[in-house]
């Protein structure tokens, strides 16, 4: 049976009897999730997913079971060039049942291609070598993205609503030295890998859902932790334009000259558009070790919605029970999504769903149960069961379209 919090299942359900009603609304739940289904070799999570009984891709399944979003971006779920992994683990572990949980289906899936693993011919962390072996974390380091192999990392969207695959736009390829502004420490890099590198550890994606006849825009990233570096801050200064490229995509206009997608297409986000920002950002606005002043121009750009932001009961007990630097942070404890190093970095906001202003919240949450609820199992403490991150979710209501297609 499921645990979900009667709360929000009540506000959602009220939302969903009054769209109904109308006739004019409906009610989406957005969510990312960084699954931490990654391995250290080629093949491997398509091979572990072959065994229905693997305990991490179970209880993933059954965190999204609990929660049913209509559109979630997962992060750190190796990229194959098939998209094999990504079937076998809604085959055999979303549509079927966890736990006495309703299976969960997703009829449109897609995979993105990814920077990290894909190496860039360059010496980029100094070591005197560009040519170390695959697996091995100095060829992670001298990747686009760092991966000890190629897709290591990647993302993926799980719709229940049509993916307008034509419509995609991806900007894997896009030079972080043509972006204006860009922080790239080209003193470390040298004038040539500077020309080289791409912006993306990831990519940056652009995939249009088609809601009912509205087109809601998923804009899904992981920019690289901000950290593993030196006083030259390489991954800090590319993790804040990694999310200062959402602040420009909403900013450039349709017509704009950059920035330029993977498909050759120029320009921004056209005015008016539904989107959601979504993803493992990296970066929490007020603790922690990243240059924050990108994550709080985007939670304060007008076309984004922030407000209220997720919350959990977990994130609050948590940083009380686990301590370090935890009780000197800044930042509300219950909006934490990730937990991390306690004598380190600490529990911190790294995940999020920012909608556009066009569309109404509901209620929104960040999966970290209490430890005496029942589902607290679920994500645990370390080493965790799935992840050290928490899914975050938010449900939103908007007008439906006067035509079909409308952006």
């Amino acid at each position: 049976m499921s645990t979900r919090p009667a709360t929000c299942l009540l506000a959602a359900t009220l939302a969903l009897v009054t769209a109904t009603a109308a006739g004019a609304e409906v009610v989406v739940r957005l969510a990312t999730f960084n699954v931490s289904m990654y391995r250290d070799r080629e093949g491997v999570l398509v091979a572990d997913l072959a065994d229905s009984h693997n305990e991490q891709a179970r209880l993933a399944a059954a965190i999204l079971q609990e929660l049913r979003p209509d559109i979630v971006l997962l992060n750190e779920f190796d990229w194959d060039a098939g998209g094999e992994a990504l079937r076998r683990f809604h085959d055999r572990f979303l549509a079927v049942g966890q736990a006495g949980r309703e299976p969960l289906l997703y009829p449109y899936r897609y995979v993105a291609e990814s920077n990290t693993g894909v190496p860039s011919g360059f010496d980029l962390d100094h070591d005197g070598r560009s040519d170390h072996p695959v697996g091995s974390r100095e060829y992670g380091n001298d990747a686009f993205g760092y991966g000890v192999h190629p897709g290591q990392y990647a993302m993926a969207v799980l719709s229940r609503y049509p993916i307008l695959r034509d419509r995609i736009r991806t900007f894997r390829l896009l030079r972080w030295s043509d972006m204006p502004g860009a922080l790239i420490p080209r003193d470390w890099y040298g004038e040539a890998a500077s020309q080289a590198l791409r912006l993306s550890s990831k990519n940056h994606i652009d995939v249009p859902i088609d809601v009912r006849g509205r087109v809601v825009h998923l804009l899904g990233s992981h920019p690289t932790p901000p950290s593993f570096d030196g006083p030259e801050d390489r991954n800090g200064r590319r993790n804040h334009d990694e999310i200062r490229f959402w602040s420009l995509y909403l900013d450039a206009s349709p017509d704009a000259r950059w920035p330029v997608d993977d498909q050759g297409r120029p320009g921004g986000l056209p005015p008016g558009s539904a989107f959601v920002i979504a993803g493992d950002l990296n970066s929490d606005p007020q603790d922690g070790s990243s240059r924050s002043e990108a994550i709080r121009a985007l939670l304060a750009h007008p076309r984004v919605q922030d407000s209220p932001a997720p919350r959990s009961v977990g994130g609050t007990e948590q940083s009380r029970l686990q301590g370090g630097l935890n009780p000197v942070h800044r930042g509300d404890p219950a909006e934490d999504t990730a937990d991390l190093q306690d004598d380190d970095l600490g529990n911190l906001r790294l995940d999020y769903v920012l909608p556009s202003a066009g569309l109404a919240p509901v209620a929104s949450g960040v999966f970290w149960p209490a430890q005496d609820d029942p589902s607290f199992g679920l994500v645990g403490t370390y080493p965790f069961p799935v992840s050290d991150h928490r899914l975050v979710w938010v449900d939103v209501r908007f007008e439906a379209p006067t035509k079909e297609g409308s952006p």
